[in-house]
């Protein structure tokens, strides 16, 4: 079995790389580790959709691997999630991507430059069908996600932003992620947990920490099924 696990920043990552201990570095960005008789990549794509792409793109193409899986934190529109709780993203899409006309915004598919359903997306979002055999990603909550440039921080723009996309939480790779995954055929996984609610920016009521020990601890769980 062969896995790249793709996040951003080592940070998000720290405690999975502790446990799987000392590894090779393949490149300044990827390094190589054995755990149970399985081969796990862990690649360091820098933040945004942009570096996750093109790091994506350039370890997978010379590369074979069974699952892909992004772990990463997050911002959530809903406050019915908590901070601290991990989720299984199965809906992501890049909403930034369009045009303003006046008051309105008009996405790719409005202005004709993409067709709803071309791959690979599904009614202009990114749709993962991917099915595990895995009793923890049964049990974590679902989420629609959005991927954007920049994070919402001001009351208007987020109520604007949500006047016209249903999303449950966003990040700043995630849909990036999904694409190459889709692209490549490869079967992947997206985890995010939620270390602060999206609203005018305040750091002190951010729980960092919080989401990303219990996001790793749900990857290591995961790795150990």
């Amino acid at each position: 079995m062969k896995i790249l696990i793709v996040s951003a920043t080592s940070l998000e990552i720290e405690p999975t790389l502790n446990y799987l201990g000392k590894g090779q570095n393949i490149s300044n960005n990827l390094t190589r580790y054995k755990s149970r008789g399985w081969q796990i990549d862990v690649l360091l794509t820098g933040v945004g959709m942009v570096s996750t792409t093109y790091w994506m793109t350039q370890v997978s193409k010379n590369r074979k691997y069974d699952a892909f899986i992004n772990v990463g934190i997050c911002g959530s529109f809903n406050h019915n999630l908590k901070l601290g709780d991990v989720i299984n993203v199965l809906e992501d899409s890049f909403p930034e991507k369009g045009a303003e006309s006046g008051e309105y915004f008009l996405s790719l598919i409005d202005l004709k430059l993409l067709e709803q359903d071309e791959y690979p997306f599904t009614n202009g979002k990114l749709i993962n069908n991917t099915r595990l055999d895995s009793k923890l990603i049964d049990s974590l909550p679902s989420a629609k996600a959005v991927t954007v440039n920049t994070v919402h921080g001001n009351l208007e723009s987020i109520r604007k932003f949500l006047m016209r996309n249903d999303a449950d939480i966003e990040s700043m790779e995630g849909a990036a992620f999904f694409y190459v995954a889709f692209l490549a055929g490869t079967p992947c996984l997206q985890l995010r947990a939620v270390s602060n609610y999206v609203e005018p920016r305040d750091t002190s009521r951010w729980q960092i920490p919080l989401a990303i020990q219990n996001l790793n601890n749900a990857l290591i769980e995961l790795l150990q099924e």
